[in-house]
């Protein structure tokens, strides 16, 4: 099948790794051609080749300064796809009935709501000139709200509204906007000495490898197994493909089953 992305111009958000880094691989695969942005690169990202902008989307400022340098270098853009996102287990916050303090909570709001809304609201000029696409990329938590923090679902929930609703205000005007929502994904959030998943077990004394490995079964996943990163991009490109023009406003569960209601 042909996505149609040759010579495509696409910005990915949250690049260095994980989703982020397979869908600058699947992109590039399928000719387009990429920006990358994080805090900081990788190794595995520049083997990829990907244009890298370094911005902390985090900050009031990251996203916008980010789209000036690179609509500076191009001011074309066909695709975004907002994927910066993730979080922190806080030792503390697991005895707190809403799961952290003000600091908790708006850090995670803007790492995994307003940096998409606000890179966004940037980029869109260049996608309405374009008629081109956002993809979002969700989690499955925002409809189970008891499979991570509160900060965290309660920014993936916000996410999709949001999504759905600029569909319908930018729809009409050329530009698709959609989103795809995770089930558990073998990424280094989770399973990275570093990450949230690491950080959970330590937070609840637990060893993380056993952790990760009953993580599927917890979350009710049919496949037993953590979703493969790279299923994750080949959704969003499909999503952001011109071949899919009637993709618009919806909510894409890649999740192995583990949301039980329709």
């Amino acid at each position: 099948m042909d996505l149609q992305l040759t010579g495509r111009r696409v910005l990915v958000t949250g690049a260095s790794r994980g989703i982020g880094l397979e869908v600058v691989r699947a992109a590039l695969a399928e000719g387009a051609r990429v920006v990358a942005t994080a805090r900081r690169t990788t190794p595995e990202l520049e083997a990829t080749g990907a244009t890298f902008v370094a911005a902390d989307l985090a900050t009031a400022d990251g996203p916008r300064l980010l789209l000036e340098e690179v609509l500076e270098q191009d001011p074309h853009l066909d695709v975004l796809v907002n994927n910066a996102g993730g979080g922190s287990a806080d030792p503390g916050s697991l005895a707190d009935p809403v799961d952290g303090d003000d600091d908790t909570w708006a850090d995670t709001l803007a790492l995994n709501l307003l940096a998409a809304v606000r890179t966004t609201r940037a980029a869109l000029p260049a996608l309405l000139a374009a008629r081109g696409a956002v993809v979002n990329v969700g989690s499955d938590s925002a409809r189970r709200s008891m499979a991570a923090p509160l900060p965290y679902t309660a920014a993936k929930a916000a996410l999709a509204a949001f999504s759905r609703g600029l569909a319908e205000k930018v729809g009409p005007r050329g530009v698709r906007v959609n989103t795809v929502s995770p089930g558990g994904t073998r990424t280094p959030l989770l399973v990275g000495p570093d990450g949230f998943g690491a950080q959970l077990a330590g937070a609840l004394g637990v060893d993380h490898d056993a952790l990760v490995a009953g993580m599927a079964q917890q979350n009710g996943m049919l496949t037993g197994e953590l979703v493969d990163p790279a299923e994750i991009a080949r959704t969003v490109l499909l999503l952001a493909s011109p071949a899919m023009p009637s993709a618009i406003g919806q909510n894409w569960a890649v999740d192995a089953g583990s949301v039980k209601v329709a």
